[in-house]
């Protein structure tokens, strides 16, 4: 039964904090003890006109987050919560919220909207509120119905759309659906706001219309109503309409052929003459295009025709046109543009819809936008000298390298004068355009690099002065030497070219990490770039300098544990400081820790570093906890089985964070650091172990912690089990369930989803290596303990097997574990093998690759096989 609760709704807004906490509490307590009273009496509150906005806003929000959460577990809970409660009071509550779409209150139907499409998220996909399509669709044939009911029906409409997916209503849901929405956004219609509430909801029941796409008649009447909004006298219709567009784009690209002329002339008349909102949305059509076009370009198999959606080649049909159009919206900067993070205007948008081009047609885009450069780049005005250098690093990407060389050779003198211009901006666009430059043409590992030297002590000399420059210049700085550096990664003899260069490089990148004058993200980005020259530098002739370093960076984070925190700020500020200078250390340790010969210099430190880690861990910031945990698993690496000194005092911080699920990357984090650590110290982990496997087990059986941390979980079983060999005996009753489960869940995930997909390779993959640590652990003494899960794992590898298209990684590791299985059970192996098609088809397939790791596996685990057999022989 509802009761009264305006008075404790109000209360609970109250300036009073004594007040507002005693309403608070009475509500909390009415919730605890009737929660099917307590919705009711929200549901009551929202609908009723007489009651206050200011309590029927709050009874709608407390609603609506009773319903939703965005962490899965907890909205689990609360799907539940609605799903236990009984049917009448269900009904009570959906019936006086669908009442509330007629209130003359906007902020209330509007609230309604909102609860009905949450509930529909529940109630819809379980076939429980079959009639609410019918009860929403009344409302907009009803005779009289006012424009305030169509307007809340149709946001209904649109968040119910937004909310479930579009196998939860049949097709003719759908298509009356779809008439009603087409019906509101028409020229018929007086009222603008239903106008509006209908595009936007037709914009989130696009994915449902796949049925009436396809119908040329439909489809037809579809585009024209949209491109009507999108001509309407009203901003808002306009931009809403060109939302649709962009979304038709990208879910119906194979059928817009008929629409393209109309859609040219409706794009070119909003970019230039639109308000910036409109113009935004026309220019982000073409983006998605360009979207379609690229993914169709990279899934395309030449001669095959095997693609399911026909290429149309729209840009290149439109590039005479369309690259004009973009080059102007170039000129159209906002003098605070690059000093703020979350601007996005008209040249910002052009310039990535040219890039977008660049990339689909390739060479032909090059012609085009030349002639707009060398026209713009040495005239008097600001705007036309950034246009030309943002055009010029906008088509970077896309067009071969032959094209591109001649006029990045020619222009690059040019740019790095630019980097003196009078005028901020156009410092900042240049050095974005070196770092671009930088990144896509400067690789000479391959053979090709516009870095010669000749040129290299100019563009370090240009550099090193502009990194002085403001920050937002300085922070663009740091990302071309960032990619200068990683060009000449592995480059062989042209590596040695940037050694004379890296002490000097070293030192700005500190000096423009201490700087006051900026914030964190300028400091933030020096020490990734940092990371980098240190990473990519030629170990033989810079582990000297590397050394030097080591102390600097030791002693800066020493001198954050004496920073003065008087308040949160002061902590994040720490926390981001110290997780910054771990990360220069981790890759410090990396890079001296990857040659024998400097090896001896980490191991000298070791002691110091790893008493600093601990000192990080005891001031407590997730995001430094995460830095310091990857550092101390390089550490391991570096000082192997030395490492046990530190494992009293360390391993509690292990314990944390394999507990912590709120912050799972942490936890993902501290799995992997445990499994650095079983290869540092083989079975002196052992009186660990315990604690260890209690823990990964209770994490895999955890219902709150992220799934993303599952497959980490199970590499590391086979970590620990390579680690301590025999003496996993005592964890494979534990463990093998579990991961027999896993491999069971992975048939029944849902490849369609691309996310998914990605996680269940993943979990394929450390099924697989938890296998092949367990096989190899046990090898020598108790291989027979694995006899028994060997048809399991077999018939494991055969799902996988059949998988199609099936992950290269996972069937490298699926291929290992076979041979593996075969290694490990010797003689016993022939009578698991009983079926060699399979097998033989799967290593065949491997053998013919063109991956040579691939192939290198598959021969050595056909040896493997073959040996098995011939010993049983």
């Amino acid at each position: 039964m509802a009761l009264e609760i305006t008075q404790f709704l109000l209360a609970a807004q109250s300036a009073d904090a004594k007040i507002r906490t005693e309403a608070e509490s009475n509500l909390s307590q009415f919730r605890e003890q009737n929660l099917p009273g307590f919705f009711l009496s929200l549901a009551v509150e929202l609908s009723n006109d007489g009651k206050p906005t200011e309590s029927r806003r709050l009874a709608g929000i407390v609603l609506k987050n009773s319903l939703d959460a965005k962490e899965t577990v907890r909205k689990q809970q609360l799907v539940q919560q609605w799903l236990a409660i009984d049917s009448s009071c269900k009904s009570q509550i959906k019936s006086l919220l669908l009442s509330c779409l007629g209130s003359s209150v906007r902020e209330a139907s509007h609230t309604a909207s909102q609860v009905i499409a949450k509930i529909a998220s529940i109630e819809v996909p379980q076939k429980q509120w079959p009639e609410l399509i019918g009860s929403l669709l009344v409302n907009m044939t009803q005779q009289g119905s006012p424009a305030s009911v169509k307007q809340a029906t149709l946001e209904t409409l649109g968040y119910v759309c937004e909310e479930i997916s579009h196998h939860d209503l049949v097709q003719d849901e759908v298509n009356s659906v779809l008439t009603a929405v087409v019906q509101g956004m028409n020229v018929e219609e007086e009222s603008v706001e239903v106008r509006l509430a209908a595009t936007r909801a037709l914009y989130n029941a696009l994915d449902f219309a796949q049925t009436n796409f396809d119908n040329e008649m439909e489809r037809n009447y579809i585009m024209k109503v949209i491109c009507e909004a999108a001509t309407a006298k009203e901003g808002q219709l306009r931009q809403a309409a060109f939302e649709c567009l962009v979304s038709i784009a990208s879910t119906y690209y194979e059928l817009l052929e008929p629409y393209m002329q109309t859609l040219f002339q409706l794009t070119a008349k909003a970019v230039k003459e639109d308000e910036e909102a409109v113009a935004l949305q026309a220019i982000e059509f073409w983006s998605s295009i360009c979207d379609e076009e690229i993914e169709l370009q990279d899934y395309e198999v030449p001669d095959s025709g095997d693609s399911s959606v026909q290429h149309s080649h729209f840009i290149e049909k439109a590039l005479g046109v369309l690259v004009p159009m973009l080059l102007e919206t170039l000129l159209k900067q906002d003098e605070e543009q690059d000093q703020e993070d979350d601007i996005w205007n008209l040249a910002m948008a052009g310039g990535t819809c040219l890039g977008l081009v660049a990339r689909t047609v390739g060479d032909a885009v090059v012609p085009l936008v030349m002639p707009f450069v060398e026209a713009n780049i040495m005239k008097p005005d600001w705007r036309s000298r950034e246009a030309a250098i943002y055009a010029f690093g906008s088509i970077l990407e896309g067009p071969s390298i032959e094209k591109l060389s001649p006029m990045v050779h020619a222009g690059l003198k040019h740019l790095l004068d630019a980097m003196k211009d009078n005028n901020e901006h156009i410092r900042d666009t240049t050095a974005w355009t070196l770092s671009r430059i930088f990144e896509l043409l400067h690789t000479p590992a391959s053979g090709f690099s516009v870095i010669t030297p000749a040129n290299l002590q100019q563009i370090v000399e240009v550099l090193l002065e502009s990194i002085k420059d403001v920050p937002h210049v300085a922070e663009k700085v740091c990302g071309a030497i960032y990619f200068l550096s990683q060009g000449y990664e592995e480059a062989g003899t042209s590596s040695s070219l940037l050694t004379p260069f890296i002490t000097q490089i070293i030192s700005s990148l500190i000096a423009t990490a201490d700087r006051t004058d900026s914030g964190s993200k300028l400091r933030t980005t020096a020490y990734e770039t940092l990371n980098e020259v240190v990473r990519c530098s030629n170990l033989s002739e810079t582990s000297q300098i590397i050394n030097h370093l080591c102390p600097v960076i030791m002693d800066k984070l020493a001198q954050t544990f004496e920073l003065q925190i008087l308040s949160s700020d002061d902590r994040e500020k720490q926390g981001d400081l110290q997780a910054s200078l771990c990360g220069v250390l981790q890759v410090i340790i990396q890079k001296l820790s990857s040659a024998d010969e400097t090896k001896a210099i980490i191991l000298q430190v070791a002691d110091q570093i790893m008493m600093l880690f601990l000192k990080v861990f005891a001031c407590r910031s997730s995001t430094v906890h995460e830095e310091a945990m990857l550092a101390i698993g390089a550490l391991a690496y570096a000082t192997g089985s030395d490492f046990l000194k530190y494992m009293p005092e360390f391993y509690k911080y292990i314990e944390m964070g394999l507990q912590n699920f709120e912050e799972y990357q942490v936890c993902s984090i501290s799995v992997g650091v445990v499994g650095d650590i079983c290869r540092a110290l083989d079975d002196k982990i052992l009186p660990y172990c315990d604690g260890i496997m209690t823990l990964l087990l209770k994490d895999l059986s955890s219902g709150e912690l992220n799934r993303s941390v599952k497959p980490p979980i199970f590499s590391c079983f086979g970590d620990i089990a390579l680690a301590i060999g025999e003496h996993f005996e005592k964890y494979l009753q534990y463990a093998l369930p579990m991961m027999q489960s896993a491999a069971q869940m992975c048939a029944q995930l849902d490849n369609s989803d691309d996310e998914m997909l990605e996680y269940g390779n993943q979990l394929r993959r450390s099924i697989f290596e938890a296998y092949s640590g367990l096989l190899q652990g046990f090898k020598s003494t108790k291989a027979n303990l694995m006899l028994p899960h060997a048809p399991h794992l077999l018939q494991f590898i055969e799902l996988v097997a059949k998988d199609s298209p099936r992950d290269e990684s996972v069937t490298k590791a699926a291929v290992a574990v076979l041979g593996d299985l075969a290694d490990a059970l010797g003689s016993s192996a022939k009578t698991i093998f009983k079926d060699p098609a399979f097998l033989e088809q799967l290593l065949g397939e491997c053998l013919q690759s063109d991956d040579e790791q691939l192939k290198e596996t598959a021969t050595w685990t056909q040896g493997m096989i073959g040996r098995a057999f011939s010993v049983c022989g």
